[in-house]
């Protein structure tokens, strides 16, 4: 991670940028206290395609285990004739 004052990053922007497409983080301050960072972009996503449907079928399969257990109505006729 990088500090540099505000007029430091005006003058040395392209050295900056290149610092952060090398995966560092720049936070520049002003007066010395933090006003902005620069972050590099993900370049990968966090999760594939392919995850996403794995997961996907995982949680249908869930579904299909589950079986619907009594409606509001048929709780309430339950607890009234007990």
């Amino acid at each position: 991670m990088q500090y540099t004052g505000i007029y430091e990053a005006k003058n040395n922007f392209s050295a900056l940028i290149e610092s952060v497409e090398k995966g560092e983080e720049v936070r520049i301050t002003r007066h010395g206290k933090e006003v902005a960072r620069i972050l590099p972009v993900r370049r990968k996503p966090v999760i594939t395609d392919e995850q996403i449907q794995r997961e996907l079928s995982q949680i249908d399969a869930l579904h299909a285990m589950i079986r619907p257990g009594p409606s509001v109505r048929e709780l309430r006729d339950e607890g009234r004739q007990g």
